[in-house]
């Protein structure tokens, strides 16, 4: 059985661009407990109050099976065990189980320390030994272990042996500066399970690219504790990514470590910590990225239509992500079959409205148009193919006024009138913060009389992208709008000379799509 440590909200913080607060901090344990993880390092509360405040807020929480462990480092060599301020923020976070970390390598024990070898060894001894004496499991971590075993290989053994005499429950051995290769973390942990009997674990950084590797084949080799971070968050490169190792060790190896149910909210847990740090998620990334299991070729998709372990290498649904068939130019009507066919399972590739389809999709991408992203506004085009779909209105026209006074303050006015199918008419006016936002709040300021509930639609994203940069400023662009209800988000695209053109069509788009899936899950957009 294979216990994971997540670090993400204290090794993970050290990331550039991180910063969890409190409030983050408790939201993302919640969501760790819920997935299974055994151990969440949440801080290190002798380096910083915010830290502290976190620690006593965390006594409040009712955790189902994670265990939340302070962080910190073996004594002071100006302290004694006892003394130490270190040792006793530890303690006084009231925390069963405490992480501490010591010096492996002999060159940072004489040269960052300032001790002798034979004092870094009783500094680790006396350091895990006083916390164990208070009643604590120690978790002790061997700060640059590969690069001190393979330096002396001796020595770093020795400093294991200290922690292993004080008490220490679970030996993890660090790849601190990520630049050690798979067969040196095998042979290290192998090394160590001989001499020590002690459970081993493995702390991975992603330097040298191979974070999530050295972890894996750690387990292999033996250790049964494997600490990381969620998306790799963490100084420098990053940590290695809980996100792909466990579903790693799971579904390749065949331990299963979470529930089934544990493991389909995985991706969800991946996402909800992107958007507590603030930061867009990495669709690229294994297993929980959007582009996971993203599907563009022409042949592939035709093959994955016929049996989707072609190019999938596990079912997406194992890790809660899904399978997604990308409308592009080199979709055939394989891909365009693939990716209807759950709405319409009675066409074929040669039936005409699929052939009608594919013909648009042909043309608009000769435009400029991309349906990748905008699944939208491919999903409005696919009804009015199939299904003769109405608009919920009707875009007369508009106008924008951009207009600059001398102070060099900048004005803008959208003017917009529409119909609705009842033959009802709006015409309305509003300013705004740029052209674009002045179109957005005129557009609304229309159809919110009749359709109130694009009142919770609000636009969480923006893209615009030049599609001919040799006819500089005359170029096509191609703009791409994400929209969030509160509970859906979706994108629409537009494509115009006119950057305003375009992304009033993208606008357009995104106000039928809610009220078409408003429509569609309660009979009526409100």
């Amino acid at each position: 059985m294979v216990e994971f440590y997540d670090t993400t909200l204290r090794d993970g913080s050290q990331a550039e661009g991180v910063a969890f607060s409190v409030e983050d901090k408790l939201i993302i344990i919640e969501a760790l407990d819920k997935l299974g993880i055994r151990y969440i390092e949440g801080g290190y509360p002798g380096s910083n109050p915010k830290d502290i405040e976190f620690f006593k807020r965390a006594k409040g929480l009712a955790l189902e099976t994670a265990t939340i462990v302070p962080f910190g480092s073996t004594r002071y060599p100006t302290y004694t065990a006892d003394t130490d301020p270190n040792l006793a923020a530890l303690l006084d976070t009231g925390a069963r189980t405490v992480t501490i970390f010591g010096k492996t390598w002999r060159l940072h024990a004489t040269d960052v320390l300032r001790v002798t070898a034979e004092e870094n060894l009783e500094l680790i001894e006396s350091s895990v030994r006083y916390l164990v004496d208070n009643g604590r499991e120690v978790i002790y971590d061997a700060e640059h272990f590969f690069d001190g075993y393979a330096d002396d290989a001796a020595y770093a053994i020795e400093t294991l042996r200290a922690a292993a005499a004080g008490g220490a429950s679970c030996l993890v051995l660090c790849d601190t500066n990520g630049g050690r290769l798979p067969l040196e973390v095998q042979e290290g942990v192998e090394v160590i399970l001989s001499e020590l009997a002690l459970p081993v674990g493995i702390h991975t950084h992603n330097d040298a690219g191979m974070g999530a590797a050295n972890a894996v084949l750690a387990v292999q080799a033996g250790a049964t504790h494997v600490q990381g971070t969620f998306n790799g968050y963490g100084e420098r490169c990053g940590n290695a990514n809980l996100a792909s190792i466990i579903p790693t060790i799971q579904l390749k190896l065949g331990m299963q470590c979470l529930s089934d149910v544990q493991l389909q909210s995985i991706t969800s847990v991946s996402r909800l910590i992107s958007e507590l740090a603030n930061l867009p998620h990495d669709e690229r990334q294994p297993y929980v990225g959007r582009s996971a299991f993203a599907h563009k070729g022409g042949l592939h998709t035709d093959a994955i239509r016929k049996n989707r372990l072609t190019y999938e290498h596990i079912v997406p649904e194992a890790v809660g992500n899904t399978q997604r068939i990308l409308v592009s130019d080199q979709a055939g009507r394989g891909t365009i079959m693939k990716k209807i066919e759950k709405e319409y399972p009675n066409y074929d590739k040669n039936s005409p409205q699929v052939l009608e389809l594919f013909k648009r999709l042909k043309e608009a991408e000769q435009e400029g148009y991309q349906y990748e992203a905008a699944e939208a506004s491919f999903e409005l085009l696919t009804r009015k193919v199939f299904n003769g779909y109405e608009p919920f209105f009707d875009p007369v026209g508009f106008r924008v006024i951009i207009e600059q006074f001398t102070d060099f303050a900048m004005r803008s006015e959208a003017t917009v009138k529409v119909t609705t199918p009842d033959g009802l008419t709006a015409h309305t006016a509003a300013d705004g913060d740029g052209p674009v936002n002045a179109l957005d709040t005129a557009l609304r300021k229309a159809l919110e009389q009749f359709y109130p509930a694009l009142q919770t639609v609000r636009l969480i994203d923006y893209k615009v992208r030049v599609l001919d940069t040799k006819a500089g400023t005359g170029s096509k662009v191609r703009v791409l709008i994400e929209a969030s209800d509160g509970e859906r988000s979706w994108r629409t695209v537009g494509v115009s000379e006119n950057i305003i053109s375009a992304s009033c069509e993208a606008l357009i788009d995104s106000f039928e799509y809610k009220l078409y899936i408003d429509k569609s899950s309660s009979g009526d957009p409100e």
